[in-house]
């Protein structure tokens, strides 16, 4: 397989998945790992992290490492393989999910990533959390499965992070689902000593108040 051709089967991945690739999807269409690395030489490609790439000629965006981090999971399937069911297989979640909404001052790395059954790594920038997410919980965002805003703040509650910080995320997101949020604030209300849900949102809403006033 000569240049031209290994990049236009590269191509034909990176135009549909944020200029990437994995070096596990280019086996896929005939470019060995030893190729890539000649691409990358060459200046055609360049190495983002752990068996990814980006094509050289597509810009670079804020998201993209954490782009790289998702399809590295499990790099043989295609972004659009493993959106097609209702959950994906690693659903960005945590800070991360905050960093990619927009919302709050968190710092997202490690990137946390919810998955359904145990998954094991040594990678320092990943971070699993297993559970099983309903539908509802489970948006998408720059191309990414994200947990919603709502979710988010209640994983982040959960977490126990500090409320000052969660009050900054909800102050940034005047279009949550309040009524969403109260129901799923609902579990962690007793740990807290709030009556209920709604009360805990209350109370959220009060530390955000200031985190307004200062914006």
């Amino acid at each position: 397989m000569d240049a031209l051709r290994a990049l236009h089967e590269l191509s034909q991945l990176t135009a549909v998945q944020w200029g990437l690739v994995t070096t596990a999807q280019a086996g896929r269409c005939g470019v060995s790992r030893l190729y890539l690395s000649r691409l990358a030489e060459a200046g055609h490609l360049e190495r983002m992290g752990q068996g990814v790439y980006r094509a050289a000629a597509v810009p670079a965006d804020r998201y993209e490492s954490l782009k790289a981090a998702w399809l590295s999971i499990d790099p043989k399937l295609t972004a659009a393989e493993r959106l097609r069911p209702a959950v994906p297989d690693a659903v960005v979640s945590g800070p991360a999910s905050a960093f990619l909404h927009g919302v709050g001052d968190l710092v997202p790395e490690p990137y946390e990533f919810t998955v359904a059954s145990r998954r094991q790594t040594q990678r320092k920038e990943l971070r699993f959390r297993v559970r099983q997410l309903p539908a509802d919980s489970v948006t998408l965002r720059e191309g990414l499965p994200v947990t919603t805003v709502e979710q988010t703040i209640t994983d982040l509650i959960e977490a126990h992070t500090d409320l000052s910080l969660v009050a900054g995320v909800l102050a940034d997101a005047p279009s949550a689902d309040r009524a969403r949020l109260a129901e799923l604030l609902q579990v962690s209300a007793p740990r807290d000593r709030l009556a209920s849900g709604r009360a805990f949102l209350d109370h959220l809403e009060s530390l955000a108040r200031p985190v307004r006033q200062e914006a």
